[in-house]
């Protein structure tokens, strides 16, 4: 039987993020961001790598992973809460609505950069979906959020989502809310989603840029209208 603790997973991790901190990285990836973030300096690969290694360690389960979550989260290091998402991710099988009620209640003190919002809105919680665990309506307190990457992470979810299903205009309308935030990182995730539902079904798609067209942050726009010809892109230009 496994003696693994949470505060054994968490050293592990932390002595690994140490020993293959990068301080030119860290620089680096700084760039990426458009507020300051802590980080050791660790590549993806090194992160995956020991993700992977941490799923084959017995007593590394999802239950010890949310157990840990608060102490990875409560360092401020960004690959620490990388580890704790990517762990998460890994137990996928055992996923069930209290784990997307855990997942939700991150947002306060964990979520704190498109990367991250990005991760659960890529990888984690489209799998909610595709079990059928929830429902798209389950992400309808999202769009009120307080927290701006939670309600980044709703149009980023819903491309998974519409790539699967080819039906856009549900998702579309379920989103419509999210045409008059004020934030920019929010901008950049519809703009991001429409841009996808505009190759699987542009006639609805383009209709609802139309009808959004001078009253919606130009971000979306940019994103929604990116792989559009010069002339298509034309027709969504503001009336000034």
């Amino acid at each position: 039987m496994s003696t693994m603790k949470a505060r054994d997973l968490i050293e592990n991790i932390r002595n690994y993020c140490l020993e293959n901190a990068d301080e030119g990285r860290a620089l680096q990836s700084q760039r990426y961001f458009k507020h300051p973030i802590d980080v050791y300096g660790l590549s993806s690969p090194q992160v995956y790598e020991k993700v992977k290694e941490l799923l084959k360690t017995e007593g590394v389960n999802l239950s010890l992973t949310w157990e840990a979550m608060p102490s990875l989260v409560a360092s401020g290091k960004y690959e620490e809460v990388s580890f704790g998402l990517l762990l998460v991710d890994g137990f996928a099988r055992q996923f069930t609505r209290g784990t997307f009620e855990q997942i939700s209640r991150l947002f306060p003190g964990s979520i704190h950069n498109w990367a991250h919002a990005d991760m659960l809105g890529m990888f984690i919680l489209p799998k909610f979906l595709d079990k059928k665990i929830i429902e798209m309506n389950d992400f309808r307190s999202w769009l009120d959020s307080p927290y701006k990457f939670q309600r980044r992470c709703v149009p980023v979810t819903l491309i998974k989502h519409i790539k699967k299903t080819k039906e856009v205009l549900p998702s579309i309308r379920f989103v419509e809310k999210l045409m008059t935030d004020p934030e920019r990182e929010v901008h950049q995730g519809v703009g991001w989603f429409l841009r996808e539902a505009w190759k699987i079904d542009p006639e609805p798609t383009e209709q609802f840029l139309l009808k959004w067209k001078d009253t919606a942050p130009r971000l979306i726009f940019q994103y929604a209208c990116e792989k559009m010809s010069a002339e298509s892109k034309l027709r969504f230009r503001k009336v000034k």
